[in-house]
């Protein structure tokens, strides 16, 4: 049988100053770990893809999808005023009295000044 070696442990002043050192390390790695962790907490927040940034681009988004609705709504809208103004001949007729302010043979317009505070 093969014997091992053994470690001789050191005794007295020796033993206390590798306690110390064994501390010390200790403290040091568990600050070292503590100040990653800060590190990397305050990435995760205020990176720039932290969640301030997220929930920045969440209301944008969500705002774009309000203007989006809007602007579909408003689309079909012309899409129907389109579509009876190429199909109806009294739309056409309609839009040419407003705008253009088209009258009939024997019809008379009367035009009103406009009210006072509105264009």
């Amino acid at each position: 049988m093969v014997q091992r070696p053994t470690k001789e442990v050191p005794s007295g002043p020796l033993r206390r100053l590798a306690a110390k050192a064994y501390t010390s390390r200790r403290k040091v790695a568990t600050a070292g770990a503590a100040v990653l962790a800060l590190g990397l907490g305050y990435h995760v927040v205020f990176g720039r893809n932290g969640l301030i940034s997220y929930d920045q681009k969440r209301m944008d988004a969500k705002t774009l999808d309000g203007e989006l609705r809007t602007l579909e709504r408003e689309n079909e809208q012309l899409r129907g005023h389109v579509e009876r103004l190429q199909n109806d001949p009294d739309a056409i007729e309609h839009q040419a009295r407003e705008e253009l302010h088209y009258t009939r043979p024997g019809e008379v317009i009367y035009t009103l000044p406009p009210e006072p505070g509105t264009k």
